[in-house]
């Protein structure tokens, strides 16, 4: 079981900030990667749509055989955490609770913002998270458009800045010193909100402290890969658009970290050389490839 691969389910690109935090932290594990690019955003989606996608997508890694499941969409993660943790058997890791903890331990003031798409923000799940803390006052505030213009490759540009303007004004009046990053795609805008929120204000991405709950997690069941293991092999799979997925990845995640075999699935191959540390590809009329090696430093 240890040597069972990391299962990562995300809406989109997003999830690439979450997947990068486990290869450098964990660089001997096997990562499987399942981007919902066919049903992105899910921000202005029902809840009982984004469950269904998010249930769908987490079968299929399941039935991979993870040893972990990571649920890295927050919308996701509102939508059906507790069902998933009564559905698979093996642990399942969320990105709200691990970035409020973040949260709570950086403000100053404590004043905290909490950005996300509509879906998030309606849940309530950020508010129930930061229960556990009271003496913290939480503003949060909807951002619908980011996700798209992200899954687009748009992370500058001065509509999306004045955008961006606009969402944060309310969390520049309520005085917040700490920002809650409630969406795995927030983290590859984080220039630009820092430059709107001023350098007083700490981000709090949700990458790297659900990257270290997944060690914890895998560290108290015994579950690490060891590092004497034979070279970690990873894939990532999309449900949409398998040639803008991995251009994003390469721009988001860097150069491939080691050679690239494709796989044929549905008869369409990926070229050699996509450029993602990691296999991009669909399971059904698409295609997709697997990277041997381990995180980029």
């Amino acid at each position: 079981m240890t040597d069972a691969p990391i299962g990562i389910f995300d809406s989109g690109v997003g999830g690439l900030t979450v997947a990068r935090a486990i290869l450098d932290q964990l660089p001997h594990e096997q990562v499987r990667y399942v981007g919902d690019t066919a049903h992105v955003p899910y921000g202005p989606r029902p809840i009982a749509e984004v469950r269904r996608f998010a249930l769908d997508a987490m079968d299929h890694l399941a039935d991979q055989g993870v040893k972990a499941l990571v649920i890295a969409c927050n919308s996701a993660s509102a939508a059906c955490l507790h069902d998933a943790r009564e559905r698979y058997q093996v642990p399942v890791i969320e990105v709200i609770r691990p970035a409020v903890r973040r949260a709570v331990a950086a403000t100053r003031n404590d004043r905290v913002g909490v950005i996300g798409t509509r879906a998030t923000v309606a849940s309530g799940a950020y508010a129930d998270a930061f229960s556990a803390a009271p003496h913290v006052a939480v503003t949060s505030v909807a951002c619908p458009a980011l996700v798209s213009f992200v899954e687009h490759g748009v992370t500058t540009g001065r509509q999306l800045l004045g955008l961006a303007q606009g969402y944060l004004e309310p969390l520049q009046r309520a005085d917040v010193d700490t920002l809650v990053l409630g969406c795995t795609h927030y983290p590859l805008l984080a220039g630009m909100l820092s430059l709107v929120m001023g350098e007083r204000v700490t981000l709090v991405s949700s990458a790297e402290e659900t990257a270290k709950e997944l060690y914890r997690v895998l560290t108290e069941r015994d579950l690490l890969r060891p590092p004497d293991a034979e070279r970690p092999r990873h894939q990532f799979l999309a449900t949409g658009d398998s040639a803008l997925f991995a251009r994003l990845g390469r721009r988001f995640l860097g150069p491939s970290l080691g050679d690239i075999t494709g796989s044929a699935f549905g008869g369409v191959r990926l070229p050699d050389g996509v450029g993602l540390p990691d296999g991009v590809g669909l399971p059904d009329g698409a295609g997709a490839s697997t990277v041997a090696g381990g995180a980029a430093r």
